[in-house]
């Protein structure tokens, strides 16, 4: 399929592994610069998966050339846009080949019978940068930042005094045991949240397991980090009341994945304390940095960050595009 005489667009089930490594390679050079991250271990997996040529998306060749690419992956009547990358762009707000890589895969995508519901969230790009492709086929933006905090100059790891945690409740460290009762309480804390609507999962009790199960097993945000994941415990109930879940994305950077309190126990300080008792921890991991994701929209955890010492590093949109609402 010719877009122009000097690209084309192909089947990424035509490329190996071998063809892509390069164009992966310096992807992982720029997550690194970008937003201190080690892309390794993603993309090594990244790769097993595409010599097993089971990987929807597509290549971009320019004369000849690997280019760019993008996949996405079905999860039952959903589909999630993995990444699309270019070389040569990510940085700025021009990105032609990712355009034309989103466009073919967002047609294909909203062609697919089964599929209703298709949600991106491109971490490399900033806010604006792919919105043509997106909004042409009706997509819903929501503004996002990525945030990181120095821990040695954090007021959470700087404190002589670790913060008072409230009464009746205590600190655990994460243990497998807590997988059900963990995906429970993320259920319960997203009902009618803004972030149920960037990512169905947190809608139901199965979709948060399997948002578990994919921060617990796979390097895409990272390797997890169970020494410095934790949960708060009603000490009369022993109800998991909150957890704050950790990986590793670089030797020096830790990434919480997931901080939530149960709505019956929010507004006692619960989150800071959780996001102390994980910052004081990766200090004694020799760990400096620590990063997240928030929707800028949401005020109360905004301010939770702003005034514990995260700073944006990078504004980026998650997309979605719901055929049932839209209806």
């Amino acid at each position: 399929m010719n877009e122009t005489p000097q690209l084309e667009i192909l089947d990424l089930r035509h490329f190996s592994a071998t063809q892509l490594a390069p164009l992966l390679r310096d992807e992982a050079i720029r997550w690194s610069a970008r937003l201190h991250w080690d892309y390794t271990k993603a993309t090594q997996l990244l790769l097993e998966y595409l010599d097993s040529r089971i990987l929807p998306g597509f290549v971009a060749l320019h004369n000849g050339h690997v280019a760019g690419y993008a996949f996405c992956v079905y999860e039952g009547e959903k589909a999630v846009i993995g990444d699309v990358y270019a070389l040569g762009e990510a940085e700025g707000m021009r990105n032609p080949i990712c355009e034309t890589l989103l466009h073919h895969t967002l047609e294909m995508l909203q062609a697919t019978p089964a599929i209703d519901r298709v949600e991106s969230q491109l971490l490399m790009f900033p806010a604006g940068a792919l919105h043509a492709p997106f909004l042409a086929r009706g997509f819903q933006p929501f503004p996002r930042l990525f945030m990181i905090c120095d821990l040695n100059a954090s007021s959470l790891t700087q404190s002589a005094s670790p913060t008072k945690l409230a009464s009746g409740f205590r600190i655990h460290p994460w243990r497998p045991e807590f997988y059900d009762s963990a995906a429970d309480l993320i259920h319960r804390a997203y009902i009618g949240h803004m972030d149920a609507g960037i990512n169905d999962q947190y809608r139901t009790l199965h979709g948060a397991q399997r948002f578990l199960h994919n921060i617990i097993r796979f390097p895409g945000c990272g390797t997890f980090d169970a020494e410095n994941s934790w949960v708060l415990r009603d000490s009369r109930t022993l109800n998991l009341e909150g957890l704050i879940l950790c990986s590793r994305v670089r030797e020096d950077v830790g990434h919480i994945t997931q901080l939530c309190i149960s709505p019956r126990v929010q507004r006692h300080g619960l989150g800071r304390s959780l996001l102390g008792h994980c910052a004081r921890g990766f200090v004694q991991s020799n760990v400096t940095g620590l990063s997240l994701t928030v929707t800028e929209a949401n005020s109360p955890a905004l301010s939770l960050y702003q005034h514990n010492g995260f700073n944006m590093l990078h504004r980026f949109e998650a997309m979605v595009w719901d055929d049932a609402s839209a209806t």
